[in-house]
């Protein structure tokens, strides 16, 4: 164990980097579709109410691993075939694949946040003389994403462990590098526990940033 850990660690440690920076990545255009999504679902409207219903559901009905699959190697096939020559990078296509699959959950998460408010503050807003956009963005939603800060942590959370699935597509964060590692060392038992407890420290860490948010949250409440 000992011998991994100072021979392959600082190539484990710097695989947990591109583990991060693909988590934060997806996270942070995945907010930006949730929003997206998410307002479209509790406006008054059918049309954009159908819209994000399919797309959560579509979504969260593929597996993440045919997500990849499909953005890294059938949308440039696709494109191809029309004469449009277009190639994901690994980063590209994992950044994209986690994008749209965090964005339709945290499309659910905006969408319950916003439900949570009382609908007397836009009402009040609306009274006010603000058009229901500016109702939205000024009033609604700062009051329903601090409610939501632990859930969006917690989203990263599933984000960062998501990112593992993309080592299919030859991205190379910790699974990918740690099976480069066996490859080598044919220690499988020990590399994965290196693995195993690299992930372990980092999720025990966000999750105690969720709790302590929800806790200050809580009080803030009170």
């Amino acid at each position: 164990m000992s011998q991994i850990i100072n021979t392959y660690g600082p190539l484990l440690l710097s695989a947990m980097g591109q583990t991060l920076l693909l988590a934060l990545l997806g996270l942070f255009f995945g907010c930006i579709l949730g929003i997206i999504f998410g307002l479209m679902s509790v406006v008054d409207n059918k049309v954009c109410n159908a819209i994000s219903l399919v797309y959560v559901n579509v979504i969260r009905g593929v597996p993440m691993i045919v997500l990849a699959f499909f953005v890294y190697l059938g949308i440039p096939y696709g494109l191809k075939n029309i004469g449009v020559p277009l190639i994901f990078s690994a980063l590209q296509a994992g950044t994209i694949c986690l994008a749209v699959n965090c964005g339709a959950y945290m499309s659910e998460i905006i969408r319950a946040g916003i439900q949570a408010i009382d609908p007397g503050q836009m009402e009040a807003a609306r009274s006010l003389g603000l058009t229901y956009w500016r109702s939205m963005f000024r009033v609604v939603l700062p009051q329903a994403i601090k409610n939501m800060i632990p859930s969006i942590v917690n989203q990263f959370i599933i984000t960062l462990k998501d990112t593992s699935i993309l080592s299919v597509i030859g991205f190379p964060e910790l699974v990918n590098k740690a099976q480069n590692v066996i490859a080598i060392t044919f220690k499988s038992f020990q590399v994965w526990t290196v693995v195993a407890v690299m992930y372990l420290v980092v999720i025990l860490a966000l999750q105690q940033v969720a709790n302590a948010l929800e806790r200050r949250l809580n009080r803030g409440r009170k």
